[in-house]
């Protein structure tokens, strides 16, 4: 049966973390490719326990899935996969501007309303 790492099948509770050997059999990549984008991208930084082991949170991997899928998937060299990955973050947060501003404009109008 195939089940989804990403549930503890003990308790039905979503995981907290994850073990690079986890990730590369999610992925079907090795642990050194891994290993190799955790140095090459600066989003992809899992946590480390004490011993050294990483530990990947959910965020984690979600940042790789979008770089494997980036790399992978659609044939983005490394660099381009970093563009790509900057680009998208600047635009997010120009969104999120632009979503600031126009509460503040929202507010302000409802204030416009109720003085007339």
């Amino acid at each position: 049966m195939n089940q989804n790492p990403l549930f503890d099948h003990e308790s039905d509770d979503v995981r907290r973390y994850f073990t690079i050997g986890e990730i590369a059999d999610m992925f079907n990549v090795s642990k050194s490719l891994i290993r190799f984008w955790e140095s090459e991208f600066d989003v992809l930084r899992p946590a480390k326990n004490s011993k050294g082991d990483r530990r990947f949170t959910r965020q984690n991997i979600e940042q790789f899935r979008l770089i494997y899928h980036l790399v992978k998937e659609r044939g983005f060299t490394l660099e381009g996969a970093k563009k790509e990955l900057a680009a998208t973050k600047t635009r997010q947060r120009e969104k999120e501007a632009i979503i600031a501003r126009l509460q503040e404009l929202k507010v302000l109008l409802e204030q416009v309303k109720g003085a007339l």
